[in-house]
């Protein structure tokens, strides 16, 4: 059982930058695709980015394609979501997710998901 903790979100103007972080624990994390995916007020949820667990390799939504930047460090089970260049329509609870086959860009592809964080862009 994998369990993750998300962090970093908040209230960011337009233009800005926010790191997230998801934290993992409880499973050999540096064998799990990872996945961040949002999800708007009313909207439902969408993939955002996904990195690959062998050789770090990422795919992207087009919405966040060159904005938005995966990584992950697995000595400390941790992946992170570097978004740049914020816009009022990035606002949504952003989650982390694990497992799955790469590239992820479904849902229904992860086992295990965190609790979500939520960020918001002012305009």
């Amino acid at each position: 059982q994998v369990q993750l903790v998300e962090s970093g979100g908040g209230l960011v103007q337009a233009g800005g930058s926010l790191r997230l972080s998801c934290a993992a624990s409880g499973g050999t994390f540096s064998r799990y695709v990872m996945g961040w995916f949002r999800q708007a007020p009313g909207k439902e949820r969408e993939f955002v980015a996904t990195i690959d667990w062998s050789d770090d390799a990422t795919h992207y939504a087009d919405s966040v394609k060159g904005r938005f930047a995966i990584s992950r460090d697995n000595a400390k089970n941790t992946v992170f979501l570097q978004l740049n260049s914020l816009k009022s329509e990035d606002t949504a609870v952003y989650y982390c997710a694990a497992g799955g086959v790469f590239p992820g860009t479904w849902a229904g592809q992860y086992t295990y998901w965190g609790q979500g964080t939520q960020v918001t862009v002012s305009s």
